[in-house]
């Protein structure tokens, strides 16, 4: 089967939970299928950035990001038309094309180039956003961006998803399919981590913008510290509140327990796993609640938000793999985090045991095995697993 697989970035151009997964989603597929991956250009003219699949570049590189982290209008926009420019020229060229919901300007391309050849089009969505979510945005950037997610849902012909938030707003806004549920996305770990000695360390791994929250951990971490002098805090990652988040580390009082070491390698954010007794990620917004499975997995319970848009909440157990905050709120998140950190060895225990319970809805396996699935040939449609 010729498969195309569109998204407007590539691992490790871009680093991100999406970006990882379509890379090792290419590569699976490409063992079994023809795979051109039609993304922005983001590697140099004589590099093969992706080993046994053809990389399409339909637009150029460049910045994707405003200083406060949002995204700017441009590069979507000529995404969407190289995207469209790439299918019309090459219509009956491919058998199914796979392609992210976001920046819904490459969907829009994609069905507008390809209306009326047949080609199966599955469509990718990693979330579906509240309407509290886009007024957030402002009156005029709100309302357009919440009207194209509605009209690309009706226009999605088949829809895969990540979470049970994605699906159940997708079919309140009018899927006209029934969306497959692919599972999980957390590496597994070699072993789950050994309980840490010495004091409590609390892990946060994220960009460092306004959707994870990072700049409400140094107030939490200070109440939280008022019960427990111990502890202390590495909050890596890098963004545009970096600046921010030391200035507030700063004036708290927290530098002599708080790092913040900037973006790590993966073998460092296994270390950092490894001394970890919780691991907190206060994201508003989020598809699938990768930093949740993936501590998870190694016995580190977590701490995450009940906010309306952040699917990860769907994977915190209180008392089982970790504790709900109700917001960020200082308050609240500092009372989770206590909670958790009382909990001890025993509740890393049962989040182990709890990760072992559900593995295979949670680990990134289960959900490459379902989308090869997805893709054999000869299957039918109405074959295929449902939610």
């Amino acid at each position: 089967m010729r498969l195309a697989l569109v998204y407007d970035c590539l691992y490790p151009f871009t680093v991100g939970g999406a970006e990882r997964w379509l890379r090792r989603l290419a590569l699976e597929l490409a063992a079994e299928h023809e795979v051109t991956y039609v993304t922005r250009r983001q590697w140099a003219e004589a590099e093969d950035p992706l080993p046994g699949v053809r990389c399409v570049a339909v637009s150029p590189g460049g910045k994707l990001h405003r200083e406060d982290g949002s995204r700017r209008l441009s590069p979507p926009l000529r995404f969407g038309l190289g995207v469209f420019g790439h299918f019309a020229s090459r219509r009956g060229e491919y058998d199914a094309v796979h392609c992210l919901s976001y920046p819904y300007a490459s969907l829009l391309g994609v069905r507008a180039a390809l209306l009326g050849t047949g080609t199966r089009i599955v469509c990718e969505w990693l979330e579906c956003l509240s309407d509290e979510y886009w007024r957030s945005y402002g009156p005029l950037e709100g309302r357009v961006g919440r009207a194209l997610e509605r009209l690309c849902v009706r226009l999605t012909p088949e829809a895969v998803v990540f979470s049970r938030l994605s699906a159940d707003r997708l079919r309140a806004r009018g899927l006209r399919c029934e969306p497959t549920l692919l599972g999980g996305l957390a590496e597994q770990p070699a072993a789950a981590a050994e309980p840490p000695g010495g004091a409590p360390v609390v892990v946060f791994a994220g960009r460092h913008v306004e959707d994870k929250g990072v700049l409400a951990l140094p107030p939490a971490l200070a109440l939280a510290r008022e019960s427990k002098p111990e502890l202390t805090a590495v909050l890596a990652g890098d963004g545009p509140q970096r600046t921010e988040l030391e200035a507030l580390v700063h004036e708290l009082g927290l530098g002599a327990s708080v790092e913040t070491p900037g973006f790590v390698a993966a073998d460092e954010l296994e270390r950092l796993y490894g001394r970890a007794m919780c691991v907190v990620a206060p994201s508003r917004r989020d598809g699938f609640g990768m930093v949740v499975a993936e501590a998870s997995a190694r016995g580190v319970p977590v701490v995450t938000c009940g906010e309306p848009d952040n699917a990860a909440a769907e994977r915190v157990v209180e008392g089982e793999n970790g504790a709900l905050a109700r917001s960020r709120a200082p308050h609240e998140l500092s009372a989770a985090i206590l909670r958790v950190l009382d909990g001890g060895h025993e509740l890393r225990r049962r989040t182990a045991a709890w990760y072992a319970a559900n593995a295979e809805s949670l680990a990134l396996e289960g959900s490459l095995e379902r989308t090869r699935a997805l893709y054999a040939e000869g299957q039918a449609p109405a074959a295929r697993g449902r939610l």
